[in-house]
Parts: structure tokens; C-alpha cells; sequence
């Protein structure tokens, strides 16, 4: 049975997609700017609308890490199963988030093993989890694995084995930057450039191949170089990163999802109804 709790740490993960969600510009990504155009409005809404889609299988991931009390095997399991019926429960409303679904439904459950640990201990208590593997899963290889296969890239499941470095490294991000003044669109900005700046993005990978993903990553580190997106010449040169990719429609979505993790953990400790009366 679902407690409050879990239901808290469900809404704090989908706000922290939507949150992600409703940033501006973000390279290559839907943009909430753009609804005069008929298909990005629709894909924009459609993706606002199939992230409230995961709240039910995020709580039921939550629960069930209260319930296991421990980062096994058996709750490994149990998460693999949720997550492919989430992922159903999404489809019908629109698709999208697979990516940030696997990312947020480990962290989900992590924080709700130890609704007092911060950020960096729940990601190590995630990382736990990812290590075990999931028996039931389908045999057949995903096209995320292939391409993890074929590149040698670390892809979602080695994201997560190796305890989420590019969530990590977008939760200091946001520190660093807000240190400095930045309002908090611009610090969002900065970590999603940061985590696009190195990760190894399976579906750009899939879709542009190496040297297109290198190019991403360039661009992205051309902005920080440039001082970030609170600067004149950051901004300057996001603009023109954020035109690049959607003249060429690269959609770096692994950044995004990774940046909604790191919203997520840098919410926390998530405070129910209950707790707060």
C-alpha cells in the first residue's frame, strides 16, 4: 500500500521533469517558446501530459523500496516490472521520458529507502540498486544497449551503475551557479550544458553517430567556456547552439532526463502533507 510519502516523492519527481521541461532555450530540446508552431506545441503539451503519466508507477516504485527496506535484488526486480508497466501507462498518454522514467524510478526508490539521506548518498544507494540485474527483463537488447555496445558508450544502465556522475555533476553545477547570483532558469541552463557537454548520449549516437554527438558536445562546452548563460556572450552563444541543433532536428533528450534526476535530488528531503502539518 502507497503512504503519503511515496506519493510526495512521485510529485517531486515529476515536478522536477515538468520543471525541466518549462526550461528556455534548451538545445535541440522542446521549447515551451514555440507554441505558435502547431508541431511543437503538440510535442510540448504531449510531453508535459505523459510526464503526470509516470506519478502512479514512481509512488508504486517508492512503496516498494519502503516495503523491500533494502537495495536487493528482489526490489531490483520489482522496479524492472513497474517501470515496463509505466511504461505502457505513458505510451497512452503520448509517449516520451523513457530515459528520465529509468533515472527517476531508481532515485524514486533510493530516497525512499532513507527519506533523510541528501543527494549524493541517495545516487550511491541508487547506484546499489542498478547493480543488481533484473532477471525478468526481456531477453531481447534494447536499442539503447546496441548502441551502448557498438560506441562502447556507457549508455542509461551504465549511468546508473556507476552512480549517476552526470546528475552528480549537474547538482554542482547548480550550486556553483547560483553562488555567483545567477537567477535560476540560467543555473537549470548550466547544468543541462553540463551534463550535455561529456555525456555519452545513446539516442544522439543512435541518430547522428559519433561525430554528430561530438558536436554536441562542443557546442555545449562552447557556452560554459563562453561564461555560462548568465552572461552576455553565454547567452549569445546559447542562442546560437540552441538554433543549430533545431535547424539540424538533434534532440540531445539523455541530457534532459539526466537534468530532471538532478532536480529531483537537489528537492529533496520531499516533504509530504503529512509531515508539514
Amino acid at each position: 500500500m502507497q503512504s503519503r510519502e511515496d506519493e510526495a516523492l512521485a510529485r517531486a519527481a515529476v515536478d522536477a521533469l515538468t520543471g525541466q521541461l518549462a526550461l528556455a532555450p534548451k538545445p535541440g530540446l522542446p521549447d515551451p517558446r514555440d507554441l505558435a508552431a502547431r508541431t511543437t506545441r503538440v510535442d510540448h503539451v504531449a510531453l508535459r501530459w505523459s510526464a503526470k503519466a509516470l506519478t502512479p508507477g514512481l509512488a508504486a516504485m517508492a512503496a516498494a523500496a519502503r516495503r523491500t527496506g533494502e537495495p536487493t535484488p528482489v526490489l531490483r526486480a520489482e522496479l524492472g516490472a513497474i517501470g515496463r508497466c509505466t511504461e505502457h501507462s505513458v505510451a497512452l498518454a503520448g509517449g516520451g521520458h523513457r530515459g528520465a522514467l529509468w533515472a527517476l524510478g531508481l532515485l524514486v526508490a533510493a530516497a525512499a529507502l532513507d527519506p533523510h539521506a541528501g543527494a549524493k548518498d541517495v545516487a550511491a544507494t541508487a547506484k546499489r540498486i542498478a547493480a543488481h540485474p533484473d532477471r525478468r527483463a526481456p531477453r531481447k537488447a534494447s536499442r539503447g544497449s546496441s548502441i551502448s555496445a557498438k560506441y562502447g558508450a556507457a549508455g542509461a544502465r551504465g549511468e546508473a551503475k556507476a552512480g549517476f556522475p552526470h546528475v552528480r555533476r549537474a547538482l554542482d553545477t547548480l550550486a556553483t551557479t547560483r553562488a555567483t547570483g545567477a537567477t535560476e532558469t540560467q543555473a537549470r541552463l548550466d547544468a543541462l550544458l553540463t551534463v550535455m557537454s561529456t555525456l555519452q548520449d545513446t539516442e544522439l549516437l543512435h541518430a547522428v553517430g559519433p561525430l554528430g554527438l561530438r558536436h554536441v558536445q562542443a557546442g555545449a562546452r562552447g557556452v560554459l567556456e563562453a561564461g555560462g548563460t548568465a552572461t552576455p556572450a553565454g547567452a549569445e552563444a546559447l542562442t546560437a547552439f540552441d538554433n543549430d541543433l533545431h535547424t539540424r532536428a538533434w534532440s540531445p533528450r539523455g541530457s534532459a532526463g539526466l537534468l530532471a534526476g538532478a532536480l529531483f535530488l537537489d528537492s529533496l528531503p520531499v516533504k509530504s502533507p503529512a509531515w508539514a502539518a
